[in-house]
C-alpha cells in the first residue's frame, strides 16, 4: 500500500508544477495523491461527440428561446444600478485552462474589492466563498440569483466550448490554489452550467459535498444521465431552493 500511494503523489507533485496554459502558475498544496488512485474517464470518441451536439442544440435553442427574456434582464440591470450588465469571472475548465465565465452582475459595482472585509462571514467552508445574504446584492442581483438568472449568459461560454451544460461545477483561482489535485482530476470533465451540485442543494452543500457530487457524476457520466439532470435542473431553479 506504501508504494501505491508513493506513487499517487509522485504522480500528483510531477502534475502539480505544471502550468495551466493562458493562466497563472497555480501552487500545489502540501497534501494529497489519492486523488490520481482513482481517476474518472472523461468522454471519448462517438460519446464526446454527443455530448458536444447536445451543448451546440440545446444551448442554441435556449439562447435563441431566452434571447427577449435576457434583453430585459440587461436594461434592468442597467437602469437599476451603475456599473456594466455582465461580469466576467476567471474560472478554470477542463485540464484547467483558465477562461472567461460570463455572468448578469448581480452585486454593486466594485464588489470584488469588498471580499477581504467580508471574510469573516463566510458560510461555505473549505475554498469556497458563500454568504446567504450577502451586503454587495442588489436588490435585482437578489431575484437573479434566487432563481439562477444571473447564470444565462453562460449558455455563450457553452457554445464557445469553454463549458458544457452539465458537468463539475467551474472553480474559481482560489479553489484550484488550495485544492489543486482534486480540482485537475476533476476537471478532466467540462465544466457545467448545471450538475448534481446543482440539483442537490445548490449553494446549501459544503465544499466537501460540492466536491464528492462531482465525483459521482463523472464517475456514472452517460448522456442519459446528463437529460436527468437536466430535466431536474428546471424545477430545482424555478423552487429557488439553497440560492445564494
Amino acid at each position: 500500500m506504501e508504494s501505491v500511494v508513493n506513487v499517487g503523489v509522485g504522480i500528483a507533485a510531477a502534475a502539480a508544477r505544471r502550468v495551466p496554459a493562458g493562466g497563472g502558475r497555480v501552487r500545489p498544496p502540501s497534501r494529497g495523491g489519492f486523488a490520481f488512485l482513482s481517476m474518472p474517464s472523461a468522454p471519448q470518441g462517438v460519446a464526446a461527440g454527443l455530448k458536444r451536439l447536445t451543448d451546440l442544440g440545446v444551448g442554441g435553442s435556449l439562447i435563441l428561446t431566452l434571447a427577449p427574456a435576457m434583453l430585459v434582464i440587461a436594461l434592468i440591470i442597467r437602469l437599476k444600478s451603475p456599473g456594466p450588465i455582465l461580469v466576467r469571472q476567471e474560472r478554470f475548465g477542463r485540464d484547467l485552462r483558465p477562461f472567461s465565465m460570463l455572468k448578469f452582475r448581480s452585486m454593486v459595482d466594485g464588489a470584488e474589492g469588498m471580499l477581504g472585509d467580508l471574510s469573516h462571514l463566510n458560510e461555505a467552508g473549505g475554498p469556497l466563498f458563500k454568504i446567504r445574504k450577502d451586503p454587495r446584492l442588489t436588490p435585482v442581483g437578489a431575484v437573479l440569483r434566487r432563481f439562477s438568472l444571473d447564470e444565462l449568459p453562460q449558455l455563450v461560454n457553452v457554445l464557445r466550448g469553454e463549458m458544457s451544460l452539465v458537468g463539475p461545477r467551474p472553480p474559481l483561482p482560489p479553489e484550484v490554489e488550495a485544492d489543486y489535485l482534486r480540482q485537475r482530476t476533476r476537471l478532466r470533465f467540462p465544466p457545467g452550467m448545471t450538475g448534481l451540485w446543482q440539483v442537490s442543494g445548490r449553494s446549501e452543500l459544503r465544499y466537501e459535498a460540492m466536491i464528492g457530487l462531482d465525483y459521482t457524476y463523472m464517475r456514472g457520466w452517460s448522456p442519459l444521465q446528463d437529460i436527468r439532470i437536466l430535466l431536474r435542473t428546471v424545477p430545482a431553479v424555478i423552487s429557488g431552493k439553497g440560492a445564494c
